[in-house]
């Protein structure tokens, strides 16, 4: 059996084929090329068309069937991975009303902080585990309160991975790890977090039914099927939020093992036993993907908002766009562990959590004119991300999340050995770097429901380890250094 897995993010769709039979990925291939645009109407905004994400799944799946040469007919179930806390609204004929909020927008921090006030601190964490911040019920607050000729039209509201799956079987429905995602679950009720709801004055109707993560979920329907370039049946048989998603391709599913990734954001994901909050609401617990009431598995995330974008805004800036990633990296390997004095906080684009949901913009400290060129500003950057990544992970450690290993899939900024080694060294943790992906991850998932594998352990079988990154002892005072320095700059 062949298995179809999507990683739907903000830049880009990936798309994978996975052969149950060798278990082998068959192939892998993204769209668009460039990055998906990102409007920005007004400061803090960011907005996708959720039309640009179908497209791209419909794309990339053509692209992915002519380079493997498959044959669509033997795809016999879709899991579908996709970034989370976002906003899709629709009315009653399946149309969207606006443009989706995705999960960078920062305008709804006022109406999540007045929801944590009112309906209680304590209850929210011992509730929801999280403060609303700025998730995606408080970015329907916002919908609520400053454009009500779109609110009294909502049918439903789903996250992108929802949309997806309503594109492909005209079936609207979400997932209690969704509903959590949002702020929607109440973990000690098992219920819709009904106090939440009353408090934004929401219908108990907004929101689809919920299914299994691991389900038929429905099939793909005539017309999806000629859009796609699939035949119509194929069941969607599995869908979660990109970090738990992550996570679950890593074959991080039992309490005290770790997942990371390093893309446009930053994250760090811990499985726990059971539900836990942080009570300054630095770093955020959702279901995880194999949650039950009976298991109650929890994913402690961690997310740092400018990570690759920061990286990306110095590459630009400079001209530097014809370079590869990899020729940035021997640039910034010519200069010395804490960048010669320069210090950055990567913290510009849009509230960050781990600050208290406050959005200060990045900052560059200690800058000298007749000394720092580009590359002290890459190894820089690298290392300022790898410190905002240990300032989350000392609030996971208040919460009793020591753990030993990370693994991490060799994409983004964990093909940095500058990135790589300065966490592991800050941390004290080694770092797998494996060989997976979300969209293969997805992929295998999706196999659970279809019928190919008897359980989640089985389908998500150990990735190939392609590299490892040890603390090293030897320079561990030299980076411990550089986290002091960064932390006294922090504001």
């Amino acid at each position: 059996m062949l298995l179809l897995g999507f990683d739907i993010g903000s830049s880009s769709v990936k798309a994978a084929l996975v052969d149950t039979d060798t278990g082998r990925t068959l192939g892998v291939t993204r769209h668009p090329e460039t990055e998906m645009p990102i409007s920005a109407p007004h400061p803090d905004y960011a907005e996708q068309d959720p039309s640009d994400w179908w497209r791209a799944v419909c794309e990339a799946t053509r692209k992915l069937l002519a380079q493997t040469g498959a044959h669509a007919g033997d795809i016999g179930g879709i899991g579908i991975g996709y970034q989370m806390h976002g906003l899709v609204c629709v009315d009653r004929h399946g149309q969207v009303l606006r443009p989706a909020v995705i999960w960078c927008d920062s305008r709804a921090v006022t109406q999540g902080q007045k929801a944590f006030e009112d309906v209680g601190e304590a209850y929210c964490l011992n509730h929801y585990l999280n403060s609303p911040g700025n998730f995606t019920a408080s970015k329907l607050g916002w919908v609520k309160q400053h454009e009500p000729h779109i609110f009294e039209k909502i049918h439903k509201v789903m996250l992108p991975g929802d949309y997806i799956a309503f594109r492909m079987t005209g079936e609207m429905a979400t997932t209690i790890t969704g509903l959590s995602e949002g702020i929607f679950w109440d973990f000690q009720k098992g219920t819709v977090a009904t106090k939440l709801m009353r408090h934004f004055g929401f219908p108990d109707d907004i929101l689809p039914e919920t299914v299994p993560v691991f389900s038929i979920q429905g099939t793909l329907s005539g017309n999806a099927c000629e859009e796609i370039g699939l035949p119509a049946g194929i069941p969607v048989c599995y869908r979660a939020g990109d970090q738990p998603n992550n996570a679950l391709a890593l074959n991080v599913l039992r309490p005290g093992e770790v997942a990371a990734t390093g893309g446009t954001s930053g994250v760090v994901y811990a499985v726990s036993s059971e539900p836990l909050f942080d009570s300054r609401v630095r770093v955020n617990s959702f279901a995880h993907v194999n949650y039950t009431h009976e298991n109650p598995l929890t994913g402690v995330l961690l997310c740092i908002n400018g990570t690759g974008s920061a990286y990306r805004w110095a590459r630009q800036s400079f001209g530097h766009q014809a370079y590869s990633y990899d020729e940035l990296e021997k640039m910034a390997a010519k200069v010395q562990i804490g960048s010669d004095g320069l210090l950055v906080h990567p913290f510009g684009n849009g509230a960050e959590r781990v600050l208290g949901n406050k959005n200060p913009g990045a900052t560059f400290s200690g800058i000298q004119f007749n000394r720092h060129e580009p590359r002290h500003v890459y190894r820089a950057i690298l290392e300022g991300i790898a410190c905002s990544f240990m300032y989350g992970m000392e609030a996971m450690r208040e919460m009793e999340i020591s753990p030993k290993i990370m693994r991490a899939g060799a994409d983004n900024l964990f093909q940095s050995d500058i990135f790589t080694q300065t966490l592991a060294t800050l941390s004290g943790i080694r770092i797998e770097i494996r060989s997976t992906t979300g969209a293969a991850g997805a992929a295998f998932a999706a196999g659970v429901a279809a019928g190919a594998y008897n359980s989640i352990e089985e389908a998500m079988q150990e990735s190939p380890v392609l590299r490892t990154a040890e603390p090293d002892e030897k320079k561990r005072s030299l980076y411990r250094d550089l986290y002091q320095r960064w932390k006294k700059n922090l504001y």
